[in-house]
């Protein structure tokens, strides 16, 4: 019996494709002084690096459950370190904005393909411990990035912070090589057969409810995530060092999110898990957004409110993603994929209207305020579906 590959190493290759945008958010409002860009081109780099992480896995999930998860996952890294090689020479907002969906194109590979090898191993509440554990892991990075972001940018431009992630698309492309066997799932399932069953999918109101609940209750942070430069060096004064501090503080509530999941998968039903963190998210995001129509905008009043949307964030999200994949379990790669696909086109969507007028702290509360309605909505909807 092939020895399943470490839990730190699909951590790993699970966290690239987002460490690789958390890292450069601190870094916007430079990008955009430097090109004479807008505050809102800049964010389109964070919104094409989000539409490239939901392209990527859209691909990859079927193609992986045809083909195997090693090769698909050695081409993403070969992508993910040229992108990041091609990045370091951008000349201008609009080449940057391009390679970063190209750069997210191979990092996404691992984002969807980490969660379903989890996934062919393991089931039920095992599946969610498991995915629970690898976020807490997965965590480490955008929490610590944004900070790293920041620091990088300081002693070295913010170019250099492309040098690392070249880096690590190499480093991670070694492990790869080295870590996972090359063993094919062996399903029987032809490329037709894999197109039946995602189309099967798309006709199944519980899983569609699931991916939608679970994308509005977690990638609309993209949306404060884009807008927290502009909200804390603009609109409250602060350093650009300190943004990544407090971006790594709201990180926390996803981190402690992930930590109770892990605790109360198999004790509490996914369901209530489910509906229960997200009233927490949507209290979180009507506190913030009250705080910004009544002209309270602070630091304590914006770090504080965003805590408790991504804790609540962080309990849906692996139950949603678990209960998901369990409605096939023979395509856990495509389940995957598509549930990050729409997380990601989720957040793009969010990160682009977060940009939209010109207070981002009044766009980014109505944005996670409607978002927490719709995940609720949705998981009623996936609770009462039985097909």
């Amino acid at each position: 019996m092939t020895r399943p590959p470490p839990l730190w190493f699909l951590a790993l290759i699970t966290l690239t494709g987002t460490l690789a945008m958390h890292i450069f958010v601190p870094t916007l409002p430079l990008v955009a002084r430097h090109f004479g860009a807008s505050a809102g081109a800049a964010q389109m780099t964070l919104s094409a690096y989000v539409i490239g992480l939901a392209v990527a896995q859209i691909a990859y999930g079927p193609i992986s459950d045809r083909y195997g998860r090693r090769p698909v996952l050695i081409l993403g890294m070969v992508i993910y370190a040229l992108s990041s090689m091609v990045a370091l020479s951008s000349v201008s907002i609009e080449m940057l904005i391009v390679v970063r969906f190209f750069e997210a194109l191979g990092g996404g590979a691992g984002l969807v393909l980490g969660r379903a090898i989890i996934r062919d191993g393991s089931s039920g509440y095992e599946a969610a411990r498991r995915l629970s554990l690898l976020n807490l892991m997965v965590m480490a990075g955008p929490g610590l990035s944004p900070m790293l972001g920041a620091a990088i940018a300081d002693v070295a431009g913010w170019r250099a912070i492309f040098v690392a992630l070249a880096g690590l698309g190499v480093l991670n492309l070694w492990l790869v090589i080295r870590r996972l066997p090359a063993v094919p799932l062996n399903t029987g399932q032809t490329g037709w057969t894999i197109l039946r069953n995602y189309g099967r999918m798309l006709r199944s109101v519980r899983f569609l409810a699931y991916v939608f609940g679970g994308g509005f209750a977690s990638t609309s942070m993209y949306a404060f995530v884009s807008a927290a430069p502009f909200i804390y060096i603009e609109q409250l004064g602060r350093p650009t060092q300190e943004v990544g501090v407090y971006l790594a503080i709201n990180f926390l509530g996803t981190w402690f999110g992930s930590l109770a999941t892990s605790r109360l998968a198999g004790r509490v039903q996914p369901r209530l898990l489910m509906v229960g963190s997200n009233l927490i998210t949507c209290l979180g995001a009507v506190v913030f957004l009250g705080v910004v129509l009544t002209g309270g905008l602070s630091v304590p009043g914006t770090v504080l409110p965003m805590m408790l949307v991504s804790f609540g964030a962080g309990i849906a999200s692996p139950m949603a993603l678990s209960e998901a994949m369990a409605v096939n379990p023979t395509m856990a790669g495509s389940s995957s994929g598509l549930y990050g696909c729409t997380q990601m086109a989720i957040g793009a969507l969010c990160a682009a209207l977060a940009g939209v007028g010109g207070n981002p702290a009044l766009a980014a509360a109505v944005v996670l305020t409607v978002a927490g309605v719709i995940s609720q909505a949705t998981f009623f909807i996936a609770g009462k579906a039985r097909d």
